[in-house]
């Protein structure tokens, strides 16, 4: 399956930060960062990205939503602690 669209079409704003930061590190990989039986197309970042460089990448993605989106992601990342 391939990843979703990063914009107010797909639904990477329903998700905190740190799985975001995860994800995009890490890829979906199932049974940690996805269901179990999950498959994607989303490949891993971290052996080409460093942590700031995916923390860059993130905020410019959400720099580009909508202002309800955004907040409703900001809300979704405090509820998680981070």
């Amino acid at each position: 399956m391939p990843a979703p669209p990063h914009d107010a079409s797909g639904h990477t704003w329903h998700h905190p930060d740190a799985v975001l930061f995860a994800i995009t590190k890490n890829g979906l990989v199932a049974g940690v960062t996805a269901p179990e039986g999950y498959v994607s197309d989303m490949p891993a970042f971290g052996q080409l990205l460093s942590d700031q460089d995916i923390v860059a990448v993130l905020a410019y993605i959400k720099s580009t939503w909508p202002r309800k989106m955004a907040a409703a992601q900001r809300e979704v990342t405090e509820a998680q602690g981070r």
